[in-house]
């Protein structure tokens, strides 16, 4: 990454210390109870809840955003058919994923996904330019955040900790070590999915239990 991006590392030792956890934990409960914390879509109220854990420079899961998400959105999320979970995770360089992330939540819950979907969007391009900052920067700025709201965004030490609470929980309690992964209803799908198999999978989720 090019100097612009340097700013960012201020955030990094808090989030680095997660890089290299490979800690698989049992399958619990955790994962289909939604929290205050979580960023959500659809209704709250359905039979189905799908929780994706995804980074925000995981590739798998920007291609799973650009490719899939559009139709499933339009399937599922739009006609009320499940709730969708996003929860964030974090994977190399975190300390770009965490900015990300904090970007994403300081412009806040309503243009959360807007945020996050131009960041998928643009990440290829972020790191063959270099620019993290100026990138996550322009995309903020797109939100409605100021320069100085960014740097303050990316800097605020309690948000990072939250942000690294989260994500500890959900390697220890809900077991995950990967991105994409999905659990619809509490059966885990690892890796990226298209929009068959989750058609099969949110079909089976919706049957009455026998």
């Amino acid at each position: 990454m090019g100097h612009s991006s340097r700013r960012l590392f201020v955030i990094a030792l808090a989030v680095l210390s997660l890089a290299g956890c490979n800690k698989i934990a049992a399958m619990t409960g955790a994962q289909g109870a939604v929290t205050a914390d979580d960023m959500s879509l659809g209704n709250a109220a359905s039979k189905v809840t799908v929780i994706e854990y995804a980074s925000a420079t995981c590739p798998h899961c920007a291609r799973f955003n650009n490719e899939v998400f559009p139709g499933f959105k339009a399937k599922y999320i739009d006609t009320g058919r499940i709730h969708y979970v996003f929860r964030e995770f974090l994977t190399p360089p975190p300390e770009v994923a965490a900015a990300a992330f904090l970007t994403a939540r300081c412009a806040g819950k309503d243009k959360y996904f807007s945020v996050l979907d131009a960041v998928f969007k643009g990440q290829a391009q972020m790191f063959q330019s270099g620019d993290v900052k100026g990138s996550l920067l322009s995309i903020a700025e797109s939100a409605g955040l100021s320069e100085a709201q960014f740097n303050a965004c990316i800097n605020d030490n309690a948000a990072l900790t939250a942000l690294n609470n989260r994500v500890q929980s959900y390697i220890d309690k809900d077991g995950i070590d990967s991105t994409p992964t999905f659990v619809i209803n509490g059966k885990k799908l690892v890796g990226e999915q298209t929009e068959a198999t989750l058609d099969t999978a949110i079909k089976a989720a919706a049957q009455p239990a026998s």
